[in-house]
């Protein structure tokens, strides 16, 4: 099953998994925090434990955490949402109907509660990092190249901009050199990524 991370249009797929990106949540934490909001720092630590408990796992050559600890990591999480609602009361028994203007860190607050598995995707199944900084990383040159030129002149020529830079991402992240993967690819001989099993 697919992966979405973050972001409102990824909404729409509702055949994939989603999960938020931990980094996100990180720099928002810290500027609620600053807000002298205690809540937000145990977000923080926990979140940043969480992923080294994870990365940990990962070195050791397991594919999962035990159920013990997510459950563990459940419960501290709970915890962590209920002191937020005791610093920002009110949330829980707003009306239905127009929604009230709330803060940045409310709006954080809710958001971590209701979305709690997406957020700790990144626990329960390994496949998920932690962050979608590669996700990001694969789109900035487009987004440079939107920035420069505003636009491309051709959809042929866009389309082929995009093939390039889907081919070079996708054989670096298989550890292939780029000017390794270029070089085949002019001679014919384009790289490919083994099939996956089964």
């Amino acid at each position: 099953m697919p992966f979405t991370t973050d972001g409102r249009p990824n909404r729409g797929y509702e055949n994939a998994l989603h999960a938020l990106c931990g980094a996100h949540h990180l720099r928002e934490l810290t500027g609620v925090q600053e807000q002298d909001q205690v809540w937000a720092l145990g977000m923080i630590c926990l979140l940043l434990d969480t992923k080294t408990m994870v990365e940990q796992a990962k070195a050791d050559g397991r594919k999962r955490l035990p159920e013990t600890a997510l459950a563990q990591l459940h419960a501290s999480y709970r915890e962590v949402i209920a002191m937020g609602h005791e610093e920002n009361p009110g949330l829980a028994n707003e009306s239905v109907g127009r929604r009230p203007k709330r803060t940045k860190a409310q709006n954080l607050l809710l958001r971590l509660d209701e979305r709690e598995s997406e957020v700790l995707r990144f626990a329960s199944d390994f496949r998920v990092p932690f962050d979608n900084n590669q996700a990001e990383r694969d789109i900035r040159m487009v987004k440079l190249q939107q920035k420069i030129s505003g636009c491309w002149r051709t959809t042929e020529g866009a389309e082929r901009f995009l093939a390039i830079r889907s081919y070079l991402s996708t054989a670096r992240k298989h550890g292939q050199r780029p000017i390794d993967a270029l070089t085949a690819l002019t001679a014919g001989r384009p790289w490919l990524p083994a099939a996956p099993p089964g």
